[in-house]
C-alpha cells in the first residue's frame, strides 16, 4: 500500500480491534459467573455454602443477636469476627443487598436527610456466601457504632475526611466527623488493620456493578462485595478470630446484649404499626414497621414501599425495633455533614411482642457497649434474632 496515510490508519484500526478482542476476553474472563449469561457487568463468581442438614439442631446461639444456628454454622463464625458494612440508602441504590442476612442493623442519616446503615454480619451469613452493598463511605457515628464490636472488619468506600485543598494546612470538614483520620488514630488503618477501606483493597473483593439492579445508576451506587470476600481477605491480614498478633479474641471484651424467646401468642400486644421519618418534609426515608402477630416480626416499608433485598427478593423484617433518640449537630460544614452523639444517655423507644416501651440508652465512651435499660433501670432483654436499631434525632415524632 502506497500512501502511508491509509496504510498507519489501517494498521491503528487493526492494532485497536485486537486489543479491544483482548480486553473484553479479558473482562468475560475475570466477571464470569455460573449463575447466569457471561457479561462485563456480572458480579465476580460467588462461593456458594455449607452442605447444613436442614433437619440439624439448632442449639448454638449467636453472639451478636442470640439466634439460634446449628453447630456446624457455630464452627465457621468461631473462627472469625464480625464484619461491620456501610450500605447505602439512596433511592437509586435500592433494593440492597444483604440486609435481609444481617444480625444487627443500625440506621441514621449520612448527611442531607439521607439515612445509611451499618449493617452487622457474622451467623446470619454463615452458611452462605452473601452479596452486601452498595457499599459507602465512612461516618463518625457509625464508626463510634462499630467501636462495640472490638475491633470489627470495617467495610466502607472511602469516608468523610479533611478534604484540604492546600496540601492539608486548611480542611473543608469539621473535625469532629472526619472518620478517615479518626480510624488511622484509632489504630484501625494499614496493611495489616482491621479497616477494610475499598480504596485500599479493590477488586476482586470489591467489584462495581452498574446494571445489578437492571437499570444503570450513577457510579456511587454500585459498589459491592460479599461475606466470603471480605472474610478472605481480612484472613490474609491475619484477622480471623483473634487478632494478627494471636494475642485478641473479638469476643474477649465485647459485651452482648441479653437475649429472650418471643413471647407465648396470648401474651403480645397490639401496636401493630410504628412510623416515623428521619428528615423534615423529606419523605423518600419515611420509615414504617408493621407487626404481624402470628410469626412476632415486624416488617419494613422504606420510603412508602416494601423493603426488599436483592439477593433473595424477601421483605426485611426484626424480631424487635429499638428506636434510639440522640443528639443532633449540623449541617457541620460546607459538606453538609452531620453528628449524631450516640455517645453519652438519651431516651428511646423498644418495639417488640406486639408493646411499645419506653427505654434509655447509654454509652460512657467510644469503645463501651451501648446499654439500653427499662424505667426501673434492668437491662433490656430483647428478643432473639435481627435487630434493628433506628437512631433519629431527639426531637422527631414517632407514631404507633
Amino acid at each position: 500500500m502506497k500512501n502511508p496515510l491509509i496504510k498507519g490508519l489501517l494498521f491503528g484500526l487493526l492494532a485497536f480491534l485486537l486489543s479491544g478482542g483482548a480486553s473484553y476476553a479479558t473482562t468475560l474472563y475475570l466477571y464470569s459467573s455460573d449463575s447466569g449469561p457471561i457479561s462485563p457487568a456480572a458480579t465476580p463468581g460467588i462461593g456458594g455454602g455449607l452442605n447444613i442438614d436442614p433437619n440439624a439442631p439448632k442449639t448454638a446461639e449467636c453472639p451478636i443477636n442470640g439466634a439460634m444456628y446449628t453447630v456446624a454454622e457455630q464452627k465457621v463464625w468461631s473462627a472469625r469476627r464480625p464484619l461491620y458494612v456501610m450500605i447505602e440508602n439512596s433511592v437509586d441504590a435500592r433494593p440492597q443487598s444483604g440486609l435481609s442476612s444481617a444480625d444487627i442493623i443500625y440506621e441514621m442519616v449520612a448527611e442531607g436527610g439521607v439515612t445509611r446503615f451499618g449493617a452487622v454480619y457474622l451467623c446470619g451469613v454463615s452458611a452462605q456466601d452473601t452479596i452486601l452493598g452498595p457499599v459507602r463511605s465512612a461516618r463518625t457515628p457509625f464508626v463510634n457504632l462499630a467501636s462495640e464490636y472490638n475491633y470489627p472488619l470495617y467495610a466502607h468506600v472511602g469516608g468523610a475526611n479533611c478534604s484540604s485543598a492546600d496540601g492539608g494546612k486548611t480542611c473543608t470538614t469539621d473535625k469532629r466527623v472526619q472518620a478517615l483520620e479518626q480510624l488511622s488514630s484509632y489504630g484501625w488503618v494499614g496493611s495489616k488493620g482491621n479497616d477494610l477501606n475499598q480504596f485500599s483493597i479493590g477488586f476482586p473483593t470489591y467489584w462495581r456493578d452498574y446494571e445489578r439492579l437492571g437499570r444503570t445508576v450513577a457510579t456511587e451506587h454500585t459498589m459491592y462485595s460479599s461475606s466470603e470476600k471480605l472474610w478472605k481477605f481480612a484472613a490474609g491480614r491475619g484477622w480471623t478470630n483473634k487478632s494478627p498478633d494471636g494475642k485478641l479474641e473479638w469476643k474477649d471484651k465485647f459485651v452482648p446484649f441479653t437475649w429472650k424467646d418471643d413471647a407465648n401468642s396470648d401474651k403480645r400486644g397490639t401496636t401493630n404499626t410504628i412510623s416515623f421519618g428521619f428528615w423534615e418534609s423529606y419523605h423518600d426515608f419515611d420509615v414504617t414497621w408493621n407487626y404481624d402477630a402470628g410469626s412476632n416480626n415486624y416488617s419494613r416499608t422504606n420510603g412508602g414501599s416494601p423493603h426488599q433485598d436483592l439477593n433473595n427478593q424477601s421483605t426485611l423484617t426484626a424480631k424487635a425495633i429499638v428506636i434510639q433518640f440522640v443528639k443532633e449537630l449540623g449541617p457541620l460544614d460546607d459538606h453538609k455533614h452531620m453528628l449524631y452523639e450516640v455517645i453519652g444517655t438519651g431516651k428511646g423507644l423498644l418495639f417488640q411482642d406486639g408493646t411499645a416501651t419506653e427505654i434509655t440508652w447509654s454509652k460512657k465512651d467510644r469503645e463501651s457497649r451501648t446499654v439500653f435499660t427499662d424505667s426501673k433501670g434492668k437491662k433490656i432483654s430483647f428478643n432473639r434474632g435481627r435487630l434493628m436499631i433506628e437512631v433519629l434525632p431527639s426531637d422527631n415524632e414517632v407514631k404507633y
